[in-house]
């Protein structure tokens, strides 16, 4: 049985990968800031409070698990956030990520490093792998930078880009794109979608198989993970509230300019999927048909 180590385990994609993981019969080193918040026990899993921009702090736990595989999916991701702190997203999104690398070449031998669909302008939308990368905002650069670094790695690697992914509500953790207008719509409360950033949204189960699948067959290199549909927030929103009979009239169409925010975001990303299909046997669900399953 395979050993997995997992860093921001904490968090939202990380919750769901720890469950379908330890599903798939792997067993996983859990890591993440604080208090463990993952609402599964299992003897397989076991977890590790830590704060990986501590130099030593993930190497002690690699020493004592020795996972042959390493998947970092801990960052600082909210975009104002890192515009606003830069140094602190460069320590968790580069350095600690350079570190965990010289670690995992240590220690494992192969490592999975998650990545945004904000490497890239957005200029033109429906980015393949092989796309320059051109970032706009802090967020994406630390990520670019952090790929680069990856992609130094002596053990095989893969790097999996993913964008706006939407589930329901992880354990502790902060709304995502579709939890909120979900929420917001329910509780009868007006909220402004942008209209003008198109995305190809990713349900964060199909986001989880989708990693298990590169860890099943160690494949290396870059992957471009998300769902299908190529739409906006606001056309999610519109689907949510259509599917749930809420009032449409709730949500007020805006575009990026109604917005004061400090971090730019690329206004066209989005995916063409169809390495991951081809390869990997990929096979995300609609999101009409993830939002059916997400509302039971």
């Amino acid at each position: 049985m395979e050993k997995v180590l997992l860093t921001g385990a904490n968090g939202f994609v990380g919750q769901e990968l720890v469950t379908v993981l330890l599903r798939k019969g792997y067993q996983v080193i859990a890591t993440g800031k604080g208090p463990s918040r993952l609402q599964v026990e299992d003897p397989q899993l076991v977890y590790y409070d830590i704060d990986i921009t501590h130099p030593f702090a993930l190497q002690t736990v690699m020493i004592r698990e020795l996972p042959t595989i390493v998947v970092h999916a801990a960052a600082m991701t909210q975009v104002d956030e890192c515009e606003q702190r830069q140094n602190e997203a460069h320590a968790l999104n580069v350095e600690a990520t350079a570190r965990l690398l010289l670690d995992a070449e240590t220690y494992s031998n192969f490592i999975i490093f998650l990545s945004t669909d904000f490497v890239f302008d957005g200029e033109k939308g429906m980015y393949t792998e092989s796309d320059d990368v051109n970032p706009v905002s802090w967020y994406g650069h630390t990520k670019v930078e952090a790929e680069a670094v990856m992609q130094t790695s002596a053990i095989p690697w893969a790097i999996v880009r993913t964008c706006l992914v939407y589930g329901n509500q992880s354990s502790g953790g902060r709304h995502n794109i579709f939890s909120w207008i979900r929420e917001s719509l329910e509780a009868g409360k007006h909220i402004k979608v942008v209209d003008d950033q198109w995305r190809t949204p990713t349900y964060v189960t199909d986001l989880a198989e989708g990693i298990a699948a590169i860890i099943d067959a160690k494949a290396e290199g870059i992957w471009h993970l998300s769902g299908k549909d190529r739409m906006t927030p606001y056309g999610m929103a519109m689907e949510i509230a259509a599917y749930n009979k809420y009032d449409s009239s709730l949500v007020e169409k805006v575009t990026a300019a109604n917005f004061s925010q400090p971090g730019k975001r690329p206004l066209l990303t989005g995916f063409n999927i169809s390495k991951a299909e081809k390869e990997l046997g990929f096979g995300p669900l609609s999101f009409g048909e993830a939002m059916k399953r997400l509302m039971g």
